[in-house]
């Protein structure tokens, strides 16, 4: 007589199981402080920038993401080539269990290239990030006018350092 309801319950559970598990990345990834720098309106591309917070005891890497706002969007890291900084295309940005990423001028960031409208300060942009896993999260930026890279690293107060 319990035999039946107790594999239905088992079959039920696995299957949310399933569906938590198909979803977990994305539960356990938080954003804070996004924005998008504004850009001149003839500027070919600008960035996004966030700290991506995990809270998992698993990586979670963002792989790629997308945005109405721009015609492609790809996501970036600085490197020095003979010591000149140069913008890298990457796979993924790669969030440490239990630790966070910063995506900031002169650092990781995602790159929206080719504009589809301009983007003035208050304005809102919406990313849309796919995970490994297959999970998205949509990030809504706003627009915000930053002056100068050196600027923005004392916005912070300095307070918050990434981790490797």
């Amino acid at each position: 007589m319990f035999k039946r309801p107790t594999l239905l319950a088992i079959g039920l559970l696995s299957s949310l199981i399933g569906l938590n598990a198909i979803a977990n990345q994305a539960a356990n990834l938080e954003i804070e402080n996004p924005f998008v720098r504004e850009m001149p309106p003839t500027a070919p591309a600008t960035g996004a920038f966030m700290t991506l917070i995990n809270r998992s005891d698993q990586d979670i890497a963002i792989v790629s993401a997308q945005s109405d706002a721009a015609k492609k969007v790809e996501l970036h890291t600085h490197i020095h080539d003979n010591g000149v900084m140069r913008m890298r295309e990457i796979p993924e940005i790669v969030v440490p269990s239990m630790g966070q990423a910063e995506l900031k001028p002169g650092g990781l960031h995602i790159m929206l290239i080719n504009p589809t409208r301009a983007l003035n300060e208050g304005d809102e942009v919406r990313i849309l990030v796919t995970l490994k896993d297959g999970s998205e999260q949509e990030i809504i930026a706003p627009v915000r006018k930053i002056m100068g890279m050196g600027q923005h690293r004392d916005a912070g107060h300095g307070m918050k350092h990434h981790q490797h």
